[in-house]
């Protein structure tokens, strides 16, 4: 296995090993770090969980999950990591299993001379946060003293703002607010991490980054599959708190934030928690004006019929619970005065996509502007973040020939398009920057409390109205309430960058049309 003598020796330690989240991105992502070399010299990880299991069970799970990576792993550098994941059997509520885990842990330090530095990962349910963190501080494994002790936890962070105050009531007093590391595996993403440079490394865009020349922004993160196997999960949570709270927030930051002072963690948090603070508080009046909730019913996906949401495995049949939402948000401050940021997430949408689009403003009404060209498009930047990573840019140029015309033509750099490149998993990232100590891509717990108190907001409106949720067929595009949204501004959704392919540059003359009909 190749190694980095440069990270500090550690001990990993899953708790929830034997779930899915472990299988299918955690084991994964440590074999592929193991195979780059991202993993330090003296390390071993340690899976926890309820099940009776050894060793060599262990091993042969995780040797078999590393086959859902993306990228191509190292079979011999895989397999001389695996020989470095340990497993122990333990009940998360059972205090005196802990002194066992203590122990054990004690052995790896002498074995693997990791100095009793332990990064502990709760891959379980939010109801055992607390537990864990109260009993590990009591038998003396988050002391923080000779040796550091960080925690990892996954969403959801709570189900209101309520319940998330009081896991990081529990979190906070057993580790500080430095060592946890809540993760949004979205900030994990290539792209994102890109963002920044394309932003603040580039003269060509940040001059424009303002309400002066962006007419609006959306931000699409669509989901072809259902709710599955996860309907009580879903059931208490619903897009609004599965998708918005977390991920469709941090994308939001992370277009609009200022210019940060520094590169580390706080620097940048501060600015993504300043644009959370000005988000233009949502009234009840706002919320059922801009704000649209839907739930799929039964329809067909990629040619395949599905059923709606009510016939899903151990859901309600007369459940209201939103699995798509849209909304129209302004952020006031001096930069993005007036800008429209329209967002909107779904399940049994017709492709699976997450992207953000800037849409310039249109030149004054002279020159090319003033002939009305039928073919003239609006000037597009597209962050693709998946399938696709990358950035496509749509301009206007005139048509070579005879006849002076003018036409959208684009230019698309895909990055995981390059033959021999294979990103890094969203879990490689984070976890190489957890043992880094490096938390510029986990939430801080200032930004997990704005988002809670916006989307509780909206949450409560929904809840006094109690009116009949929309209903949109599977493999559709969601709510019609969803294009009303953006009509009576004169805008429309855009398709995904997939989609806009296989279908031609946006002219602006679509958007007259739009007006047109408003106006009707």
């Amino acid at each position: 296995m190749v190694i980095s003598p440069d990270l500090e020796p550690c001990i990993l330690v899953i708790f929830g090993a034997t779930g899915d989240l472990t299988q299918r991105k955690l084991y994964p992502a440590l074999a592929n770090l193991a195979t780059k070399g991202f993993l330090p010299d003296r390390f071993a990880v340690v899976a926890v969980g309820r099940r009776s299991k050894t060793d060599s069970i262990v091993r042969e799970e995780a040797r078999h999950a590393a086959g859902f990576s993306a990228n191509t792993v190292d079979i011999k550098a895989r397999d001389r990591f695996l020989k470095r994941l340990h497993y122990f059997q333990m009940d998360f509520d059972n205090r005196e299993a802990y002194q066992g885990l203590r122990a054990f842990l004690a052995q790896l330090d002498d074995a693997y001379q990791t100095q009793g530095n332990r990064i502990f990962f709760l891959a379980v349910a939010p109801q055992y946060f607390g537990t864990i963190a109260k009993d590990l501080h009591f038998h003396g494994m988050a002391t923080n003293v000779g040796a550091w002790q960080r925690v990892v936890v996954e969403k959801p962070f709570g189900n209101d703002l309520t319940s998330a105050r009081q896991l990081n009531t529990q979190l906070t007093k057993t580790f500080g607010e430095q060592r946890v590391y809540r993760i949004d595996h979205y900030l994990g993403k290539e792209m994102l991490q890109n963002l920044m440079v394309v932003r603040f490394a580039n003269t060509l865009f940040e001059p424009l980054w303002n309400s002066r020349y962006i007419e609006e922004v959306q931000i699409t993160v669509s989901e072809t599959v259902g709710v599955g196997s996860r309907g009580p999960y879903y059931e208490a949570a619903g897009a609004l708190r599965d998708m918005v709270q977390n991920h469709m927030l941090q994308l939001l930051t992370l277009i609009a934030m200022e210019p940060p002072v520094a590169l580390d963690a706080d620097s940048v948090r501060d600015e993504k928690v300043k644009v959370l603070r000005s988000l233009r508080p949502l009234t009840k009046a706002a919320v059922t004006e801009q704000v649209v909730r839907g739930q799929y019913g039964p329809g067909s996906i990629d040619g395949e019929t599905v059923l709606g949401y009510r016939q899903e495995e151990r859901v309600d049949p007369a459940s209201n619970t939103d699995t798509y939402v849209a909304l129209e948000l302004y952020i006031d401050n001096f930069r993005w005065s007036g800008v429209p940021f329209y967002l909107r997430t779904g399940k049994r949408l017709p492709v699976r996509s997450a992207e953000i689009v800037i849409r310039f403003r249109e030149q004054p009404g002279v020159l090319y502007f003033a002939q009305k060209h039928n073919t003239l498009g609006p000037n597009l930047l597209v962050i693709k973040i998946q399938p696709e990573e990358g950035i496509f840019l749509q301009f206007n140029a005139r048509k070579p020939g005879t006849q002076h015309t003018i036409t959208p033509v684009t230019m698309d750099y895909c990055q995981n398009c390059l033959e021999g490149l294979d990103s890094p998993e969203a879990y490689e990232r984070l976890l190489a920057d957890v043992m880094r100590g490096d938390s510029t891509l986990f939430t801080r717990w200032d930004e997990v409390e704005y988002a809670w108190d916006f989307v509780d907001k909206i949450s409560h409106v929904w809840e006094e109205m109690e009116t009949e949720i929309d209903i949109y067929s599977a493999g559709s595009w969601g709510p019609r309430a969803a294009e009303r949204l953006l009509a009576r501004n004169g805008h429309r959704w855009l398709l995904p960058f997939q989609c806009l392919l296989s279908d031609r540059p946006i002219p602006l003359n679509e958007e007259s049309k739009i007006r047109e009909g408003i106006r009707r």
